[in-house]
């Protein structure tokens, strides 16, 4: 008599059970936002024949900030690349999240094949825990309003003075920054230090007084959902990416309509249009409310 068990196929059934729930539990039926992933040429038209609405304005600038590690410089480099057609490294990105590999600030030019757009994306040292570590406030807050010039090298112990030869004391509408971009990993919303969040509250009440816009990018969200991992077109399909996003809103207070998650580019050889589009609507966003801004000076 030949013994025939079920047990191999009601494992695998229970197991295929199992998973299909997981997605059920994890999925929107319908993505929560509305997003067109075709759109990747017309996004990248608009930004190449982008021009600053103020005539005295050469380029706006885009100042990033965020905690250590984040991918701040990933997502500058990123969109760098969108534009390329190619990976490429301009802004040069530490291998491990110890302490903040950028010492100094930096303007990075977007170019498109060998023309540069009117975009300057300004990198800054990252946001530390302590108070005598990483960039402060401060630093931030004088590199918004356009007080600190390129190239000025960071002092932990202590922000920009009025004194130093980096500083500006009448900066003009071209010296500062038209939107401040915050950076913040999706793996790392619910761990974030109090610290850093006073020092995010300290930099968002200054900077909102004078009507600066802020876009908040959330970096790797393929690490943070299995979903989007498999799947880069079930962002907005995925409960976890929407749930950090209002996590972020609540942290930061950049309203949800602001904020973009992306996935940077990383470890990737060539370019995928599905991380292209992504970047580029973040960045549309970023353009639009930074030239709002000039405008209002008009």
């Amino acid at each position: 008599m030949i013994n025939i068990t079920f047990a191999p196929i009601q494992l695998m059934l229970k197991k295929a059970w199992f998973q299909q729930s997981t997605i059920i539990l994890i999925k929107f039926d319908k993505p929560w936002r509305n997003f067109k992933w075709e759109q990747k040429s017309t996004l990248k038209k608009q930004l190449e024949e982008f021009t600053p609405s103020d005539p005295s304005v050469t380029d706006i600038k885009i100042l990033v900030v965020g905690e250590v590690g984040t991918g701040k410089s990933s997502f500058i480099n990123s969109v760098n690349n969108v534009f390329q057609n190619r990976i490429t490294s301009a802004a040069l990105v530490s291998s491990s999240a110890g302490r903040s590999f950028t010492k100094r600030l930096k303007g990075y030019h977007i170019r498109s094949g060998k023309i540069t757009l009117p975009i300057v994306f300004r990198d800054i040292m990252g946001l530390e825990r302590e108070v005598l570590e990483g960039s402060q406030p401060e630093d931030i807050i004088n590199a918004v309003f356009g007080h600190m010039k390129d190239g000025y090298k960071f002092d932990e112990s202590k922000p920009l003075t009025h004194e130093d030869e980096h500083y500006t004391s009448d900066p003009s509408l071209s010296d500062q920054a038209s939107c401040l971009v915050y950076v913040i990993d999706a793996n790392k919303v619910c761990m974030a230090d109090e610290k850093i969040r006073d020092k995010l509250k300290i930099i968002r009440q200054r900077i909102s007084d004078k009507g600066i816009p802020q876009v908040l990018v959330m970096t790797k969200v393929d690490e943070a959902c299995p979903l989007v991992k498999k799947d880069l077109r079930k962002i907005y399909h995925s409960k976890k990416i929407k749930e950090k996003m209002e996590k972020c809103r609540d942290m930061v207070g950049v309203p949800l309509n602001n904020i973009f998650p992306v996935k940077n580019y990383h470890d990737e050889i060539d370019t995928d249009d599905d991380v292209d589009v992504l970047i580029l609507k973040a960045l549309d966003q970023i353009v639009h409310l930074a030239n709002d801004r000039l405008m209002e000076d008009i």
